[in-house]
């Protein structure tokens, strides 16, 4: 079923679309800073940007501290929006090095100087993350070098610290939060990417966007109190795939690399999940697709409520 919330959010869709973000801003600025909330800031998989749904990232917030998950296209801006301050960020998690998921990594930590920040972040993702933050901050070194001693700010290459993943298991452990990795394929992407496991006082949180089907997921999921997995509609795929040049090729990739929504049931009712959250979704800008049709097929094998992200939307423990 989908739940109330997410009823009332789809009503108030319906009396204008146009007036989610500011209904959102409104809410979310009346947000206390205490207990555990996880911002979807981009819905839409993939690296195509449309109107509509922002391109993959997100922000769980445990006492105020904000950990952002992946860095599409517009995260920035987003985070703004969900007022979450940029030189709040404390860290940063990456689950693989599409595009769609790192492409405003460097540019957001750049923001969050620009805008004041002066305490480290810590990165975390697959290997290849710490060579993506070279080349960022080598693609920068002018405006960088530049505006140290012209505004007297911290040198940002110092204060971004990267920890690369190699393996499943855990990843960091802080005073608030406990994270781990699980690998899970996403083919062609075999090994470097990653589901995380967010273990926080009020509960916990389980991401995986990009993912093909992996029912070992399922263990790693046991008993979270909100899954958040990417969905892909498959009858969607072939309308998508004609809007294209490289169909053959996109369409073989999408089936391949990617969950169907019957088969992300099948996870959460094997985890036995309290929530099941469906993002990532692909596609996420054909607007044919209503929520009612991404949760028939999750459905039809878990029982326990279903969301359909939207940008913006908050979800507390």
């Amino acid at each position: 079923m989908i739940e109330r919330r997410a009823l009332l959010q789809l009503s108030l869709l319906g009396a204008g679309a146009a007036a989610w973000p500011s209904m959102m801003s409104a809410a979310l600025a009346q947000m206390p800073e205490r207990g555990t909330r996880w911002i979807v800031l981009g819905s839409k998989g993939g690296p195509r940007v449309t109107t509509g749904r922002s391109n993959p990232a997100n922000v769980l917030l445990v006492d105020g501290v904000p950990y952002v998950v992946d860095c599409g296209y517009g995260v920035a801006k987003r985070l703004e929006e969900a007022k979450v301050a940029l030189p709040r960020i404390r860290y940063v998690f990456i689950t693989h090095l599409h595009s769609d998921h790192v492409i405003e990594y460097g540019t957001m930590v750049d923001a969050a100087w620009s805008a004041g920040l002066s305490h480290p972040i810590d990165a975390y993702g697959p290997v290849g993350l710490a060579a993506l933050t070279e080349h960022f901050w080598e693609a920068n070194s002018f405006d960088v070098e530049v505006r140290i001693p012209d505004e007297g700010k911290p040198d940002p290459r110092k204060l971004l610290m990267v920890h690369e993943i190699g393996d499943s298991g855990p990843v960091m452990n802080s005073d608030r939060v406990k994270v781990g990795a699980f690998r899970t394929p996403h083919p062609p992407i075999l090994e470097k990417n990653y589901a995380y496991r967010f273990e926080t006082p009020q509960g916990v949180i389980v991401y995986a966007c990009d993912t093909a089907y992996n029912p070992k997921l399922a263990d790693f999921a046991r008993g979270a109190d909100l899954l958040i997995h990417e969905a892909l509609y498959v009858p969607g795929v072939e309308a998508l795939a004609a809007r294209v040049k490289n169909a053959a090729t996109l369409k073989d990739h999408l089936l391949a690399a990617h969950t169907s929504t019957e088969d992300v049931g099948r996870i959460a009712a094997a985890a036995g999940v309290k929530k099941l959250v469906l993002s990532h979704l692909v596609p996420g800008d054909d607007p044919a697709i209503t929520d009612e049709m991404w949760v028939e097929g999750a459905a039809k094998h878990y029982d326990g409520p279903i969301v359909v992200a939207r940008d913006l939307m908050v979800l507390d423990l």
